[in-house]
């Protein structure tokens, strides 16, 4: 028989081509007694993007079929390919190619074969998917499991909606305001807690925040041999220093001015170089390693910022000190407190704030919240001259407690 000769008689815009046929759970015994039933959408009019839809409809004595060519179950050989249909006349040899379109059958365990039965299902999440399988083919201990999860989320529910009942009603009985300033003295009394002691009753300003609150004799004693450096440094190497950065900014400035008389001159001396090592100590996140000031630092005062300085959190297995932010604000209080015995209980807040690297208002917060007088001052030279800097001084009678700048942040959020 000669070659058959084929023309090509398909339309790729054609309103519907060929269709073809695979079935997804295996080949049927009797494929010729099937008899198909094709639906387009009746939306095509008012949306063009649907006016190629199909939905294909097929029944055997068992089950129901059903495929279409759109959505999340259509084949991607669709759109990474073309398909054809070629149709041979044998009498003339000619064949005509028709453009055809593949259609994956599913069988359907419904009575109705339409899609929009599954329409629920199909908007449900993974889990409620996999919640709808356990309860039908699951194990006893998954469906145990299941009910347990269930009834923990209807708990929730139920306490959550407790809670909010409860918070309305103590709004209601107290007021907004009056809340706001409970909150906002919490604020004041937890953030004591992390401030050095503090004698109201003193009778002069060197007595409110005591130096033996801040350092021991015994640690005082232990800085002779780090703070000698500073008791004999030169103009020249601390001008070398800054240009290094080697200390932070409050050191450096106080260096300038170190008495001459000896024994005020070494006392200033340990005292800036144990606040530069507290403020090098407040940047450390985790404490690795056993003497993390490195081998000058004396074992006496490691020991003490890892003992007063560190929260102690446990993690992969080990116990770890961590420099935590409740524990940084504890290090700016002492750091304060100490810089106020250094510099005759007046300090540039805004230097040590900037040393520290920490916002204004958190530094007006723990400042005002150990009783400081704040002021507003030009810089020292050289220091961001062009920024406002805060002074703080400490001064009898203290002043009042206040609220942090929290409470203003509350009132605009209500």
């Amino acid at each position: 028989m000669a070659a058959a000769t084929w023309s090509y008689r398909g339309d790729p815009e054609a309103e519907q081509p060929a269709v073809l046929v695979t079935f997804a759970n295996g080949q049927l015994r009797r494929p010729a007694a099937l008899r198909f039933r094709l639906y387009r959408s009746r939306d095509a009019a008012a949306d063009p993007r649907r006016r190629r839809r199909r939905i294909l409809v097929s029944e055997t004595e068992r089950l129901s079929y059903v495929g279409n060519n759109f959505g999340s179950g259509v084949l991607k050989c669709n759109s990474l390919c073309r398909y054809f249909v070629g149709v041979l006349n044998k009498g003339s040899g000619q064949m005509e190619v028709y453009n055809a379109e593949i259609f994956n059958m599913q069988p359907l365990l419904s009575d109705n074969v339409l899609p929009d039965d599954t329409r629920d299902y199909q908007n449900k999440s993974f889990r409620e998917k996999v919640d709808l399988c356990i309860e039908a083919f699951g194990t006893s201990k998954q469906k145990r499991a299941l009910n347990s999860r269930r009834m923990n989320a209807v708990g929730n529910d139920i306490l959550n909606t407790a809670v909010t009942k409860a918070a309305a009603n103590v709004i209601d009985a107290k007021g907004v305001t009056a809340l706001i300033q409970d909150v906002a003295q919490d604020d004041v009394q937890n953030m004591s807690m992390f401030l050095p002691p503090c004698h109201e009753d003193a009778d002069k300003p060197e007595h409110v925040y005591k130096f033996e609150d801040i350092l021991s004799p015994a640690e005082f004693e232990a800085l002779k041999v780090p703070a000698a450096a500073f008791v004999n440094i030169t103009p020249e190497e601390i001008t070398k220093k800054t240009e290094e950065k080697s200390h932070c900014s409050f050191v450096l400035e106080e260096l300038k001015f170190l008495p001459v008389d000896e024994k005020s001159r070494d006392h200033k001396a340990r005292c800036l170089w144990f606040l530069d090592v507290l403020i090098k100590f407040s940047f450390l996140k985790v404490i690795k390693k056993k003497h993390p000031m490195g081998p000058e630092c004396p074992h006496i005062i490691s020991r003490k910022l890892m003992k007063n300085f560190t929260s102690l959190t446990y993690n992969n297995g080990s116990v770890q000190n961590l420099v935590s932010a409740s524990m940084k604000t504890k290090i700016t209080a002492y750091v304060i407190a100490l810089a106020l015995h250094i510099n005759k209980f007046q300090i540039d807040l805004t230097i040590l704030q900037n040393d520290m690297k920490l916002q204004e208002s958190r530094m007006m917060d723990i400042a005002k919240a150990m009783r400081l007088k704040i002021s507003k001052a030009k810089g020292l030279p050289g220091l961001e001259n062009d920024q406002n800097h805060k002074l703080g001084t400490l001064s009898l009678p203290l002043p009042a407690q206040k609220t942090s700048g929290n409470q203003r942040k509350r009132k605009k959020m209500n």
